[in-house]
């Protein structure tokens, strides 16, 4: 089992979730962050870090996401400390359908 972040976390990108893991299985995208699902070590001390409670349990609902996790967390440059949120965070943080909206494949920095 592994914990998946959703689309909450796109244009939102917190990332208290990064400083409290412990193996390190977190990826920055330009407008969101992903868990390694074959790093991850479903500790769970991640989930209630989430501001945005982007961060779940595996389920077969959220199947597709953890394939979009996987995908982009071998494409994308690890991230192993906290960063300010997205200027525009605050705004965009209840919004729902965010993945066809406003993903973003592109690498953070």
């Amino acid at each position: 089992m592994t914990f998946v972040v959703t689309e909450s976390c796109i244009k939102c990108k917190y990332s208290d979730c990064v400083e409290v893991c412990p193996v390190d299985c977190f990826y920055e995208g330009k407008n969101m962050i992903v868990i390694n699902p074959d790093e991850c070590i479903d500790c769970g001390v991640c989930e209630p870090e989430c501001p945005v409670e982007a961060i779940k349990p595996e389920s077969e609902d959220l199947i597709e996401m953890i394939e979009v996790n996987r995908k982009y967390a071998n494409a994308w440059p690890k991230i192993t400390e906290k960063k300010e949120p997205l200027t525009d965070a605050e705004q965009y943080k209840n919004e729902s359908d965010k993945f066809k909206k406003h993903f973003d494949p592109s690498p953070g920095s």
